[in-house]
């Protein structure tokens, strides 16, 4: 359209339900954007060369963190974004070269096959972030760094719904090998999680608030602060941290700060401490602590301070260091509430003889995955509801910053278990998997048949490669809000709830009583 700066629909609070045309609703300006689609173009092209096949080295590792700087509050810097552009542009001539994919054709055209595109897209970028986390620690699987090529050849090409349906189940399987080498990569470098009780009391002296996903990041600030009296906190998707033994053995992570990625405007105005973003969910910094603010590795805001990638190697947190001992930090304590987290695969399945006497015994009878992203948007108290009123004898599973909607609520025990059991981050989802697979098992039914529900809010690129594993596990009647995804049309979301039940929330009151019905 003639009156649009840029176009983009790919998270949950886009304007009107519909789209962002002349700024982001999360600060994104049309430059950033049109040179994001750009990127993605770029990366297209890039896949043609090489016929859909990985290329390998500095090329796969491009390929991934360009997918990545498109997720949603990753990167706000065009500069960067034009850099990536000419690597790709680079990276493709010495292949040969291939014919240019028009950005203008991403989300253009038939509504549903534009729908559709756009799903095995965005579901691309998700995977990508995580293929990148595991990356770093050493891990990676062919498949998984072939199927960003395949994809973005296939995103390239034309496909009728059918075929484009195939794709992404395709997707969903490469995606569940995605999330499981970034379990093999996280607990095999920490340890698998432990159930773990989080401070959330400040103290006083210097520090630093890590958020974002990364613990590669987190242990090497771990090491480069110990023994100079700053205290690390963590922050949004890296509560879940404390409970990996390795990390919990350092005396000076302290706690958690804050909740969700959406507060952080409010919570870190005037912080006394340096902050330091790993991965996506920066949102434009205020000016009352841009200049306390750092990012890294794919994470991008003009005119904040940027901790550079070392190929392999350590990174130097000098700078974050020196402005956390130049800022003080806070002056007196200040108690808070303790959070749980450190219920992954390992401690839940460790104990599973427990979780299937109670279930047999009716001490449990019905089981919530209740998580995903958070948001800004209004709506999301709809999650905070859900779970208080979920009767006394079930369980609720939980993971990603979702949780920061219910986690500080006291919902007693059943037996040995608290109601309310964190998993972990977002990626985490793989645990969540694994558990329900394990307890189909033991009862000799399938993951559907189970006294399980899953009741899902989404907000990025992550949550929808996550929900397109589920589906191509064939998990059904998934209740997912708090509004539908701008990018499924109507046709394909008939295609989505008459296959797999996919379906959007009510009230709180109306959906526990339709699924404990059952």
């Amino acid at each position: 359209m003639s009156d649009t700066s840029m176009f983009c629909f790919q998270c949950e609070q886009t304007v009107a339900g519909k789209g962002c045309t002349r700024v982001g609703v999360c600060g994104k300006p049309p430059e950033v954007s049109n040179k994001q689609d750009e990127l993605t173009a770029a990366l297209i092209a890039l896949a043609r060369a090489s016929k859909g096949a990985a290329v390998g080295g500095a090329t796969d590792e491009l390929v991934m963190q360009g997918l990545f700087a498109t997720v949603t509050n990753v990167n706000f810097d065009a500069a960067r974004v034009d850099a990536m552009i000419a690597e790709a542009q680079a990276a493709t001539a010495k292949l040969g070269g291939a014919p240019a994919y028009d950005p203008q054709a991403l989300f253009h055209g038939d509504t549903d096959i534009t729908s559709l595109r756009s799903i095995l897209l965005l579901g691309l970028r998700g995977m990508a972030a995580y293929a990148w986390h595991a990356h770093v620690l050493g891990v990676d699987d062919p498949a998984v760094t072939a199927w960003h090529y395949k994809g973005l050849l296939e995103i390239g090409r034309e496909h009728d719904v059918s075929g484009w349906l195939a794709l992404i189940m395709e997707f969903g399987q490469i995606n569940l090998k995605c999330m499981e080498i970034l379990d093999r990569a996280n607990t095999t470098a920490y340890g698998h999680p432990v159930p773990t009780s989080v401070a959330t009391t400040r103290e006083p002296g210097p520090f630093i608030v890590i958020t974002g996903h990364d613990l590669l990041d987190l242990k090497q600030l771990l090491d480069q602060t110990a023994g100079k009296g700053i205290n690390i906190y963590t922050h949004g998707e890296m509560l879940p941290a404390h409970g990996y033994p390795v990390l919990k053995q350092y005396p000076h992570l302290k706690g958690n700060y804050g909740t969700a990625w959406q507060n952080q405007q409010k919570e870190f105005a005037d912080l006394p401490g340096a902050i330091f973003f790993t991965t996506n969910c920066i949102m434009p910094p205020k000016p009352s602590y841009a200049d306390r603010v750092f990012t890294t590795s794919v994470v991008g805001f003009p005119g904040i301070a940027h901790v550079p990638d070392v190929h392999g190697g350590v990174k130097d947190f000098s700078p974050v260091i020196k402005k956390a001992l130049a800022l003080g930090g806070w002056k007196a304590a200040e108690a808070g509430t303790p959070l749980m987290t450190g219920f992954a695969r390992n401690a839940v399945l460790a104990v599973a003889d427990q979780v299937v006497g109670a279930i047999k015994a009716g001490l449990v009878k019905h089981i919530f995955l209740v998580g995903g992203c958070d948001g800004a948007k209004p709506g999301r108290n709809y999650y905070t509801e859900f779970v208080e009123k979920t009767p006394k004898d079930t369980l609720v599973l939980t993971l990603a910053c979702g949780k920061y909607r219910f986690n500080h609520l006291d919902l007693g025990k059943i037996g040995p278990f608290p109601r309310i059991l964190d998993m972990g981050q977002c990626n985490d989802a793989y645990s969540a998997i694994q558990v329900a697979v394990a307890l189909a098992g033991v009862f000799k039914c399938g993951v559907n048949d189970l006294p399980l529900t899953l009741v899902l809010s989404w907000y990025e690129q992550k949550a929808v490669c996550i929900l397109l594993t589920l589906l191509s596990l064939g998990i059904k009647n998934i209740r997912i809000g708090p509004s539908l995804p701008a990018f499924v049309s109507p046709t394909v979301l008939n295609v989505l709830v008459e296959k797999f039940g996919l379906t959007p929330i009510t009230t709180p009151d109306a959906d526990l009583a339709a699924i404990l019905k059952k």
